[in-house]
């Protein structure tokens, strides 16, 4: 029978391309299970917290944030049948999140686009449109 592999903090976080005070966080937050200390020696990590960890760091890239990452977590343990439907439901608001937020930068764009055009490029702050818009 085949051993699983026992990794320390610090080898957990290599593979797992984090930090350590990373991994220390989210213990402290629940998003990852602290393995009790032996009486001698270090914690050791087994593969599923790897697995862990590359699933919020990929969940955060995608826009999640750590609350909505420990709901998925809870979704992702799981062997309720509606699950898949529930992340669906979470992809959703995400996305709906995204687009307002793409909304609002392609707004602060026109009028950054506007204000840098109407800029004559010479004077002193008294004559800069922009500063003059920040002003009001």
């Amino acid at each position: 029978m085949e051993t699983e592999t026992r990794l320390t903090i610090g080898d957990l976080a290599r593979q797992a391309d984090v930090n350590v005070e990373t991994i220390r966080y989210y213990e402290s937050i629940g998003l990852l299970r602290q393995p009790s200390k032996p009486a001698r020696g270090w914690r050791r990590y087994g593969s599923e917290a790897v697995l862990r960890l590359r699933f919020v760091r990929r969940a955060q890239q995608l826009g999640f944030a750590l609350a909505e990452i420990k709901t998925l977590l809870k979704l992702r343990a799981s062997d309720n049948p509606r699950t898949c439907s529930s992340v669906a439901k979470k992809a959703d608001q995400k996305l709906a999140e995204i687009d307002e937020k793409i909304r609002d930068l392609q707004g602060m764009r026109k009028v950054l686009v506007a204000l840098a055009e109407a800029c004559p490029g010479d004077g002193g702050g008294d004559k800069c449109p922009m500063l003059q818009a920040l002003e009001t």
